[in-house]
């Protein structure tokens, strides 16, 4: 148990490109999931936030969307979601992926940072997937921008260089209380969480048939007098052909994400979930503001 007059708090905002590793990392800061992970871009939709304590400092994670160049009106509102959360954040932590390097949506960044007045940690991931006069040299480059005071080489996928990147962003944490009980891990409402997890599944499952024309909400979730939940959801699409895609024959592939989702859902919250999965058709979901509102996105952005 810490003194409370030593504590310190800080919120670290977690910028990149798309899929550059950012979900990974936190959920390895965290030491258990609390943003969903796939092989695709853009999967990050709203501010996810996870918590962690290191020695006397809580840390708060927030796993911004990836910035990118927007095309459409909810492209437009993860990018602000994105800018929002470095803005409000005490400190920023910049992940680069070493293969990719220093990309179009990266240099968007640091002009951004620039602009900003702000500086950054820089944490450049995936380091085993380049040679090292390479990983030099791009580090080099990016230092030469005057954005960054410190410079970490991770891989968040197997942990190389994590901890000392921890310890790090803790000495920057300022002196203050913690904002949450000790054994909080994000301040993500479960419901909302719970539909993550689902449309996670539904990206592994579909591939490439329907990346990003679907959205998953959670209707109802009710914890019952046994302990074991209760939960409903809707998985939107735009197309009565997408929904078909969803359902797989038979009502097979829903069947699958289904099982994976639950299965998931129960070693998340440690007891027996029930889940209930329905497809509707909508084909103006992108447009319709309760939907941002729910993710804590401004539909006006």
């Amino acid at each position: 148990m810490t003194n409370e007059t030593e504590r310190s708090f800080a919120f670290i905002a977690v910028l990149g490109a798309p899929n550059v590793g950012k979900s990974t990392l936190i959920n390895r800061f965290v030491g258990t999931k609390v943003t969903i992970v796939t092989p695709k871009v853009q999967t990050t939709r709203s501010l996810v936030r996870g918590i962690r304590i290191e020695g006397a400092s809580q840390l708060v994670f927030v796993d911004t969307p990836g910035i990118f160049e927007p095309k459409r009106r909810l492209d437009r509102a993860m990018v602000a979601a994105a800018w929002s959360g470095a803005a409000d954040a005490d400190a920023i932590l910049l992940l680069v992926d070493a293969e990719q390097g220093i990309s179009k949506e990266t240099r968007r960044i640091l002009e951004g940072l620039k602009s900003a007045g702000r500086s950054a940690v820089l944490a450049i991931n995936k380091i085993d997937r380049i040679k090292r006069e390479k990983l030099l040299g791009l580090s080099a480059t990016l230092n030469d921008s005057g954005l960054f005071a410190k410079t970490f080489m991770i891989s968040a996928l197997d942990g190389d260089g994590v901890e000392d990147l921890l310890g790090h962003l803790a000495q920057l944490a300022p002196a203050g209380p913690w904002l949450f009980p000790e054994d909080q891990i994000s301040d993500l409402p479960a419901r909302l969480l719970a539909a993550e997890i689902t449309r996670e599944k539904l990206f592994l499952q579909l591939r490439q048939e329907l990346p990003y024309a679907l959205a998953v909400t959670t209707e109802s979730f009710k914890e019952r007098e046994g302990g074991d939940i209760r939960i409903e959801q809707i998985i939107l699409v735009q197309r009565a052909s997408q929904k078909a895609i969803v359902l797989g024959e038979g009502g097979s592939r829903i069947k699958d994400i289904g099982s994976a989702a639950r299965h998931e859902l129960e070693g998340l919250f440690g007891t027996r979930v029930h889940l209930f999965l329905h497809v509707k058709v909508r084909k103006d979901w992108l447009e319709n503001p309760e939907h941002y509102r729910d993710l804590g996105l401004d539909y006006r952005a």
